[in-house]
């Protein structure tokens, strides 16, 4: 499928942190002998579209006009499989979807402005407003992201004002760091994840665990090598909550195997097996159940 091909060129080479270029990532496996990874035919969902700051917003059809709407802003992904698992969700809300190219620095840039995110927020307001024939407030406002996606998120999350008003995030295999350390060093031991890479999560994941704001968090076994791996950055979050590794075998959406399940209040992180390019991108595929787990749109 075109979608495969053309997000995997994206994700699994660059998705690295803005702090620096590093080296390039490990290989991972371009398929998986295992076990099926399901996929849906491409299919454009019936809504409205108006263009809305180097985005698209989608109101899907039978959205009803009411004063207080949420917004599901993702970053990283093809617009139809986004708006699918929104519209195919049936939510009661508003989404607006960025596809800005390749590596997680795209995406950091396109937000380092402080007032970039705020005129996303109004343009799409506006642009609501003309489709559904009233004035609309974005209550609650849910960022997603999937791979490279992290760098728009936290650029956004940076920004104290933005912060407050995003009330839950959620990381589709989605966040990686440096190393605080020589990643092409040999080792005996895990590389610490450099903080500062993390600086908004980790306040973000506190703030959740505490239960002001939810943090959902999915990860495969994707081992870049030469920077963290979701793995690695979820421990790192988990870490910062006061929370466990909790095993749990089960399966997943798309027949993916979860094999941890762990959090504090409302940080919540789901370990998956698998460490192929289509084991990454199940957790873009899975989306839908993603959102349908997030309290915060129910």
């Amino acid at each position: 499928m075109r979608i495969v091909a053309a997000l995997l060129a994206i994700t699994l080479t660059s998705v690295a942190p803005l702090a620096q270029s590093p080296a390039p990532q490990n290989p991972s496996p371009m398929s998986d002998t295992t076990r099926p990874h399901p996929r849906v035919a491409e299919h454009a969902p019936r809504g409205q579209r108006a263009a809305v700051g180097g985005g698209t917003l989608f109101i899907r059809e039978g959205l009803r006009a009411r004063a207080r709407l949420a917004l599901v802003v993702h970053f990283h992904g093809a617009r139809w499989l986004v708006e699918r698992h929104v519209a195919s969700a049936g939510l009661e809300a508003a989404l607006v979807t960025f596809q800005l190219g390749s590596g997680s620095g795209v995406y950091g840039k396109a937000f380092a402005d402080p007032a970039g995110f705020g005129a996303v927020l109004e343009e799409a307001r506006a642009a609501a407003a003309r489709s559904l024939g009233r004035p609309v407030t974005w209550d609650p406002v849910v960022i997603t992201s999937f791979s490279a996606g992290y760098g728009a998120v936290r650029a956004i999350l940076r920004v104290p004002d933005h912060f407050a008003r995003v009330a839950a995030v959620i990381l589709a295999d989605s966040l990686h760091a440096g190393y605080a350390g020589d990643s092409g060093a040999p080792r005996n031991q895990d590389l610490p994840v450099a903080a500062q890479d993390l600086d908004a999560f980790l306040r973000l994941a506190a703030e959740a665990a505490a239960g002001r704001k939810a943090l959902l968090v999915t990860h495969s076994e994707v081992y870049p090598g030469t920077y963290a791996s979701t793995t690695e950055t979820a421990d790192a979050l988990l870490r910062a909550a006061g929370a466990a590794r909790r095993a749990r075998l089960a399966e997943g959406p798309l027949g993916m195997q979860q094999v941890s399940d762990s959090g504090r209040g409302r940080l919540r992180v789901l370990g998956f097996a698998g460490n192929s390019a289509p084991d990454h991108m199940d957790h873009l595929y899975a989306l839908g159940d993603w959102l349908r787990r997030l309290d915060t749109l129910r």
